[in-house]
C-alpha cells in the first residue's frame, strides 16, 4: 500500500460514506500493513505554562477572555519540570509533552524551555513541544536543544476556521508546521472534533493533514471537552460512531502516522476507546490530566490495556537500537510517590 499525498477531497468524502463496518475492516487493514498490531505509544502531557492566553480558541479554557476559573501559573521552573518528566517516564510514557499558553514564546521563555528539552532528553525520553506559533528561528532553536516533536493542531477545516478561532488565520498555523518541518523536526497536527462542524468540515480537517507534503508524524484527534465559561460549552455532544469514523479515516489516509486518542478519552467508555484502537488509533496521553482538562487516570488505562491485550510501544531510539518493534512492553505499573500528570 503507497503513502499518498495526493487525495482528492472527493476520495476523502468517500471514506466516511462507507459503510462503518467496511471502514473499520478497511482501517484496520491498512493498520496492519504499516503499524505494529496491539501496540500503543504512550506519551505524557504537562502543563508548563497555564493560562492567560490572548488568543480566542472558543474550544480553550486557558483564553484570557473567558471566565473559566481557572488559576494562571507562571513558566514552571527546568527542575520541576524534570521531576515530572522522571514520574512519567517510571509510569510507562517514551514522549514527555510540553504545553505552554502561548500565541508565540518570548525569547526568554523560549531560553527556558530548551533548558527543559535537555533534561527530557538526558532522561532518554522522546520530546514533544506545544507553544503556539512559532518562527523558523526559534523552530531551529527548539531543534537545536533537541526537540523530536512539535505539537501545531489546525483544529479543523479551512471552511470551519473562523467561527472557532479569530486571532489567527489557518495560514498561520501552515506557517509554523513549515518553519517546524524546515527545521528537522517531526510535526504532531491534529484537531478536535464535536466543535458543531459538520461532516464536510472533518473531511476538511483531514484532507488538509493527508495533502500535506509530508504527513505529520503524529495526529491527535481530540474530542471537545465541553468547558463552562467557553462558547462551546453547550456545544450538542457528537455522536461516538462519528468520532470512530474519524479515527478510522485518520489512519487510511496518514497509514505511517501515530493516530492519537488525546482529548476527551475522560468521556469516552471502555467500549469506545477499544474501537478506536480497532479503527487505527495507536497512541494516547498517559495520566490524570491533560493540560488543564481530566483524563483516565493511570491504573485504569493498564487495566483497560491488559483486557485488550494490548503492549506500550518502546521508545524510538530503543527501537532504532534493535532494529524491531518486537520488544513492546507491558504498560508500567505507575510510580507510587509521583504523579505523572500536570
Amino acid at each position: 500500500m503507497n503513502i499518498r499525498n495526493d487525495w482528492s477531497r472527493a476520495e476523502v468524502e468517500e471514506l466516511f460514506a462507507l459503510p462503518f463496518m467496511d471502514l473499520m475492516f478497511r482501517a484496520q487493514t491498512v493498520h496492519r500493513v504499516h503499524q505494529t498490531p496491539n501496540t500503543v505509544q504512550i506519551s505524557t502531557l504537562l502543563s508548563i505554562k497555564t493560562g492567560a492566553c490572548p488568543e480566542d480558541c472558543a474550544y480553550c479554557p486557558q483564553s484570557l477572555r473567558y471566565d473559566t476559573g481557572l488559576a494562571t501559573e507562571e513558566l514552571m521552573e527546568v527542575e520541576a519540570v524534570a521531576a515530572r518528566a522522571r514520574a512519567a517516564k517510571a509510569a510507562g510514557a517514551t514522549r514527555f509533552c510540553m504545553g505552554a499558553a502561548y500565541r508565540s514564546p518570548k525569547p526568554k521563555d523560549l531560553r527556558k524551555v530548551t533548558a527543559m528539552i535537555r533534561e527530557v532528553k538526558a532522561l532518554g525520553l522522546e520530546s514533544c513541544a506545544t507553544l503556539g506559533m512559532v518562527s523558523p528561528a526559534q523552530a531551529r532553536d527548539l531543534k537545536a536543544a533537541g526537540l523530536d516533536y512539535y505539537n501545531h493542531n489546525i483544529d479543523t477545516s479551512p471552511e470551519y476556521y473562523d467561527k472557532i478561532i479569530t486571532t489567527r488565520t489557518f495560514q498561520d498555523r501552515l506557517d509554523t508546521l513549515q518553519a517546524v518541518r524546515e527545521a528537522g523536526m517531526n510535526v504532531c497536527c491534529g484537531g478536535i472534533v464535536g466543535m458543531g462542524e459538520t461532516a464536510a468540515d472533518r473531511v476538511g480537517m483531514l484532507h488538509t493533514l493527508a495533502t500535506l507534503a509530508l504527513h505529520p508524524e503524529s495526529v491527535p484527534i481530540n474530542l471537545l471537552v465541553r468547558v463552562a465559561g467557553t462558547p462551546l460549552a453547550d456545544t450538542t455532544a457528537l455522536d461516538p460512531f462519528d468520532f470512530v469514523r474519524t479515527v478510522a479515516a485518520a489512519r487510511i489516509l496518514m497509514p505511517r502516522a501515530h493516530v492519537r486518542l488525546s482529548a476527551g478519552r475522560s468521556e469516552m467508555s471502555d467500549e469506545l476507546q477499544a474501537l478506536c484502537f480497532m479503527a487505527g488509533a495507536n497512541s494516547i496521553f498517559y495520566g490524570e490530566k491533560l493540560l488543564t482538562t481530566g483524563n483516565p487516570d493511570t491504573v485504569h488505562d493498564r487495566r483497560l490495556f491488559e483486557r485488550l491485550n494490548l503492549v506500550a510501544e518502546p521508545a524510538s531510539d530503543a527501537l532504532e537500537a534493535v532494529g524491531t518493534r518486537a520488544g513492546a512492553l507491558p504498560l508500567a505499573e505507575p510510580a507510587e510517590s509521583h504523579s505523572a500528570t500536570a
